[in-house]
């Protein structure tokens, strides 16, 4: 599966900028989750949006952070709240 990881998997968003569409968050980038399903394999969207035929596919993963851990200091809600996005697995790596 992709970089060998599963549900409940704890992972980190690459940093990366890129000059052109990606799907990735500003704010979820560099930032540690926790897997929470995969949806399966997708054509990739990054490179359909510049012509391509989005081969290979890619694996889409639903993965968990914590509001704290996204924007630190200024969040001020509950410890425990999370926020879910859904991010291809190229854009994750284990911690």
């Amino acid at each position: 599966m992709g970089i060998g990881i599963r549900a409940g998997d704890a992972v980190t968003v690459r940093s990366i900028e890129v000059d052109h569409h990606h799907r990735t968050p500003w704010f979820v980038k560099g930032k540690p989750g926790k897997v929470r399903l995969v949806h399966g394999a997708f054509f990739n969207p990054e490179s359909r949006a510049h012509g391509g035929d989005g081969l290979p596919k890619r694996r889409l993963w639903q993965v968990e952070f914590l509001q704290k851990d996204i924007w630190g200091a200024r969040y001020r809600g509950r410890a425990d709240d999370v926020l879910v996005v859904d991010l291809f697995e190229h854009w994750l790596d284990r911690p």
